[in-house]
């Protein structure tokens, strides 16, 4: 599904999601109060006009350093959503690209933006715990996506992943370090989980996206509990943190050979 892991953009870009491009508030108040999947359904159109796609910057970043870790054959978004992240993995992959999600609007908007040169574009519906595949994938990405996934479900999800990967395969995504305790943004994302927890407390469907609940700790204790080999590769490109660690790294899981 895209960008729904990073936080909403602090850019201009954020006044788009109420220009005649994007949708309107009762839209977004229609889908806050939908399940994820319906909710999705309903903003596929307008997504793209959104702060909550993945920058053009973040994606770039991704495909310079997958391209340093190449080469891949077949590669997998995982909850692709208008499929930004295929774009990725068209660049890098030589023979095919899957993009797998669970929200039929979505999917369908990415179906009309698919280019005609490149590798192969497969687009399957399904739900990322239950992925209908083997494993043949090279390489399996996702962006923005790990926020609608509660932490008990992290070892079902990364499990998944691993089935559907060759020995040796690489699974893929950027993470954002978390903001400081007094900055404007952690008390921004503080807000939004609290509101989306009170929502989810009073109102069914649930609609689970949860912006602080992927920490890079538990994301790589489950990981190598899942027989994965975790390295972490800065994109420099964002800069660093006071404490000079970087402020956005990829996250780079092989799967073990044996």
């Amino acid at each position: 599904m895209d960008a729904r892991v990073l936080p909403p953009s602090r850019s201009p870009k954020l006044t788009r999601m109420f220009s005649p491009e994007g949708p309107r508030l009762r839209e977004l108040a229609v889908q806050a109060l939908s399940s994820v999947e319906r909710g999705y359904d309903l903003l596929a159109p307008k997504f793209d006009h959104t702060p909550f796609r993945t920058p053009d910057s973040v994606l770039d970043a991704v495909a310079r350093a997958l391209a340093g870790i190449g080469p891949f054959d077949a590669g997998l978004d995982l909850c692709c959503g208008t499929g930004a992240g295929v774009d990725v993995l068209r660049r890098v992959c030589r023979e095919s690209v899957t993009g797998v999600d669970f929200s039929a609007g979505m999917l369908a908007v990415a179906r009309e933006k698919t280019r005609s040169a490149g590798p192969r574009v497969d687009w399957v519906r399904a739900d990322a715990r239950a992925l209908p595949f083997a494993a043949g994938f090279d390489l399996v990405v996702s962006f923005g996506a790990f926020g609608h996934f509660l932490p008990r479900e992290l070892p079902g999800l990364f499990t998944q992943v691993h089935s559907v990967l060759r020995p040796g395969g690489c699974f893929a995504f950027p993470l954002v370090a978390p903001p400081r305790f007094a900055s404007p943004a952690y008390w921004m994302l503080l807000g939004f989980d609290t509101v989306m927890r009170v929502r989810n407390a009073v109102w069914r469907p649930p609609f689970v996206m949860y912006y602080r609940a992927f920490r890079l700790g538990d994301v790589r204790r489950e990981l190598g509990n899942t027989g994965f080999d975790v390295e972490l590769h800065a994109l420099p490109g964002f800069g660093q943190r006071p404490d000079g660690s970087p402020r956005v790294r990829m996250v780079v899981a092989r799967r073990r050979a044996a």
